[in-house]
């Protein structure tokens, strides 16, 4: 199963993960991070599908998928 990690302390919450998701299940987090930002993460771990445009399209390279 694939397994898809955020550095939450990294993250701008500039939301180009969330557009890029084919799932639709990468979401910007009411949670701020300590710059102030709100954080993306991901609602449902079980409907990846690793294919990694999220961490693709990430400027600060914050996402990680395994496979």
């Amino acid at each position: 199963m694939p397994k898809v990690t955020f550095k939450e302390d990294m993250c701008k919450g500039c939301g180009l993960c969330v557009s890029a998701c084919p799932k639709k299940i990468v979401k910007l987090n009411d949670k701020l991070n300590a710059k102030g930002y709100r954080t993306a993460g991901i609602t449902d771990q079980s409907a990846c599908i690793a294919c990694a445009f999220c961490a693709t399209m990430c400027p600060d390279c914050v996402i990680t998928v395994e496979k």
